[in-house]
């Protein structure tokens, strides 16, 4: 659905029913789940929320829920598959989909009956023409007509029939293989969501606020390019003026519950406000891969580049709430211009920033982190459903101890990411198989079972990427990119693996590896599970790994 007339006339006739929510296990899922729920309290309409963490589990959720639903909305999930095929519902279920995946399947773009695709209008989803890829029933119809009017076609029409049949299946699978060869990602669905909220008259600062950690999901996990990051950030800034202007007295009278949102250009340093600057630097991938913190050298370098701004290691070592306000005033200016003789020109980013009340002041960026740590916590407490609830709670301002809870846990998890890039680097983990780069964690490896999750262990790959990219010397394998694997589960012996695309300035942050993972598993018959909705992570059977790795080098070279 495109947001016309139309479209808000089904979607409207969507808040009149019992809705089954089926939420995807990422932050930008979360952030369009808080805004549906806020627009279905707005109107009471009827809903129960299952969080879905891959297909089966997408499944099984469907096959429990059927009978009494009819109307699902998939958030993050379902665009990228034939839905129909996969999940066979009955003819009266509608299946609205609010997806970031992309490209998006398509039998699901041409079917206008059971499922609607909420898409922003300015979105590019280059599907190909129907035409081009479906025969209709009517010309297939037309043509058995033509040959059962007659007698018996000739030789010859039978020839030409079978040839335009071949040529036509190969023009198919080539305009099908070029369409889908690809995964990347659309707009953000917390933003398609405040969309939709904006279009209906309702929207509110919270649900904006969730739109822009939505948007600083993709960019924390480099999932857009910073192109679209741009434009989008320049997009949300003209909504956050519309709910965010006041004037100096209102500014002065602020209450201890208001809630303000302000567009900032901030440090690309991650924490660092509920931090010690020290530890910000040594854990943010930026700073860290272009310093190389992992050698002696790069330690040095850290050292002259605080001396360089004339910030004592005292003060640098403590907390950032702590240190003398006098340095703190011209912070960034100082970083920045030091940074730009250490070669880091890129340590301010566009960000927004959320004061709630007098002292609580956050960074977009901040729950990023803090949220995805909650919902891939190790520690086990309760049924499986627990971090999604606690991840989706603290987003509420409500919540404040539960996102610092998420803060401290997300400072665990990044010291945890920069620990092992720096072995990995060290020990020469990092090996060239010719089209690609492979790395593999051992079992008893620190850390490793916070890296049998899917989103901590992408994050790992692209930092470890980052940071191999600015310390190899060998100039093709800059160009590569890079295969992980950690391992899953070890007594029934699985590995999860992620592949990432080249770490490059004009990287469009297309990944091929999900179609060359399929192709791999199937010429091989290896044991794999593609169960997640990003198809460049995959589950594997340890013995099938080198056959598997074999025919992706063949494949891929």
């Amino acid at each position: 659905i495109r947001f016309d007339a139309y479209a808000i006339n089904t979607i409207l006739l969507l808040f009149l029913q019992r809705v089954l929510l089926l939420v995807a296990s990422d932050v930008d899922a979360l952030c369009a789940c808080k805004i549906l729920q806020a627009l279905f309290q707005c109107d009471h309409v009827q809903y129960t929320l299952v969080p879905v963490s891959g297909w089966q589990e997408l499944e099984t959720a469907f096959l429990e829920h059927k009978d009494q639903f009819k109307y699902f909305v998939l958030i993050n999930c379902g665009a990228n598959v034939d839905l129909l095929e996969i999940l066979q519902p009955e003819e009266d279920a509608f299946f609205f989909v609010c997806d970031s995946h992309r490209p998006i399947n398509v039998v699901n773009v041409y079917n206008e009956t059971q499922i609607k695709l909420l898409v922003k209008p300015d979105d590019d989803l280059d599907v190909p023409a129907y035409d081009d890829i479906f025969r209709d029933e009517d010309e297939e119809e037309e043509e058995s007509e033509a040959e059962s009017d007659g007698s018996e076609p000739s030789d010859k029409r039978r020839r030409f029939e079978e040839v335009f049949e071949c040529f036509y299946s190969s023009f198919r699978r080539e305009i099908l293989f070029d369409y889908e060869q690809y995964e990347y990602h659309g707009t953000s669905s917390a933003m398609v969501m405040f969309d939709l909220a904006w279009i209906m008259s309702k929207d509110l600062n919270d649900m904006l606020w969730w739109a822009i950690v939505g948007l600083t999901d993709q960019w924390v996990q480099d999932k857009i390019t910073q192109m679209k990051y741009v434009t989008d950030i320049g997009i949300l800034q003209r909504h956050v003026s519309r709910h965010n202007h006041r004037n100096e007295d209102e500014e002065n009278s602020l209450s201890i519950d208001c809630m303000r949102i302000a567009f900032e250009y901030d440090l690309r340093l991650a924490l660092y406000q509920h931090w010690s600057l020290y530890e910000s630097l040594c854990n943010t991938s930026y700073t860290s891969a272009n310093l190389k913190l992992w050698s002696v050298q790069g330690q040095k370098r850290l050292h002259e580049f605080l001396a360089d701004m004339g910030l004592p290691l005292k003060q640098v070592k403590q907390k950032f709430n702590s240190m003398d306000i006098s340095l703190k005033e011209n912070l960034r200016e100082m970083i920045e211009e030091s940074a730009s003789k250490f070669g880091m020109k890129d340590l301010r980013v566009q960000t927004f920033s959320i004061h709630f009340g007098f002292k609580n002041k956050f960074l977009a960026s901040d729950i990023v982190y803090a949220t995805a740590s909650l919902m891939e916590s190790i520690e086990k407490e309760g049924p499986e459903t627990t971090n999604f609830i606690k991840a989706l709670d603290s987003l509420s301002r409500g919540n404040l101890d539960k996102l610092h809870q998420g803060l401290d846990l997300a400072k665990k998890q990044l010291r945890a990411i920069q620990q092992t890039v720096a072995s990995c680097i060290c020990t020469n983990l990092v090996i060239s198989q010719g089209p690609f780069l492979y790395c593999s964690l051992m079992e008893g490896t620190p850390d490793v079972k916070l890296f049998s999750k899917p989103v901590s262990l992408c994050l790992l790959s692209k930092y470890l990427l980052k940071s191999f990219v600015c310390s190899t010397k060998n100039k093709r394998c800059k160009l590569l990119p890079l295969i992980m694997a950690a391992p899953m589960d070890v007594e029934q012996g699985t590995v999860i693996m992620v592949g990432i695309p080249p770490e490059t300035e004009s990287s469009d942050k297309k990944n091929f590896f999900g179609r060359a993972f399929e192709k791999a598993a199937e010429s091989t018959n290896s044991r794999t599970l593609h169960n997640h909705f990003d198809m460049s992570i995959i589950e594997l059977k340890t013995e099938d790994r080198s056959k598997f790795l074999d025919a992706l080098i063949s494949l891929l070279s």
